[in-house]
């Protein structure tokens, strides 16, 4: 088995990007989202899956020759909950996954490392979220074990109300890091992402 894989959720509506797909923006010289899952393959061992809906075919498509697992969610215009529970059912077998956002740029393979790291040296039967302050970040790190417990509630499926409701099976890694709490959301954060030389890819 695997020790550390990865689900990246690409499936959501871009709604707030205005008419844009935001996982299609360029960074770095090719898609937002190629250049993210990029930046997972070369931080762990195992394997990747990535779970797209919106626009599936478009990433689909720029995301050709990468060695990923494409997942469709069906269910996607239900939210990101539903787009996780599609990856926890066909996550790679691994003893620990991460949970990522196609649209965090910012992160690098040395702080997916420096995540990765803390939770190993950590309690690793329980859920690693990155911490800045009181603001949670992504990836969170999941361990096998857990994954059934994330998939039990039916109506609200995941990680978000889960790790709210029972956080004795949570701990934090704070870390520096912007890009563990930076996503791009909307244009102007975009536009900031461009104009940031010391975030520039």
């Amino acid at each position: 088995m695997d020790s550390v894989g990865a689900v990246i959720l690409a499936a959501g509506l871009s709604r707030r990007m205005e008419a844009r797909n935001k996982l299609l923006l360029p960074v770095g010289g090719v898609p937002m989202i190629r250049h993210v899952v990029e930046t997972y393959l070369a931080a762990v061992d195992g394997e990747v899956c990535v779970v797209t809906g919106f626009e599936a075919m478009r990433i689909d498509a720029v995301l050709a020759g990468l060695p990923v697992r494409l997942v469709y969610n069906r269910d996607f215009e239900m939210g990101q909950p539903f787009s996780v529970r599609a990856g926890l059912l066909d996550a790679p077998n691994a003893a620990h996954l991460l949970i990522g956002l196609g649209d965090q740029p910012q992160l690098t393979a040395a702080n997916l490392h420096a995540l990765i790291s803390a939770h190993l040296v950590g309690n690793t039967a329980k859920i690693s979220i990155p911490l800045q302050g009181t603001q949670r970040g992504n990836p969170i790190i999941v361990p096998e074990d857990m994954r059934s417990r994330l998939l039990a509630d039916k109506t609200n499926p995941g990680c978000a109300k889960f790790t709210r409701s029972n956080p004795d099976l949570v701990q934090n890694i704070p870390l520096s890091q912007s890009g563990f709490c930076n996503d791009i959301d909307t244009p102007a954060a975009f536009a900031a992402f461009q104009e940031t030389p010391s975030e520039r890819v």
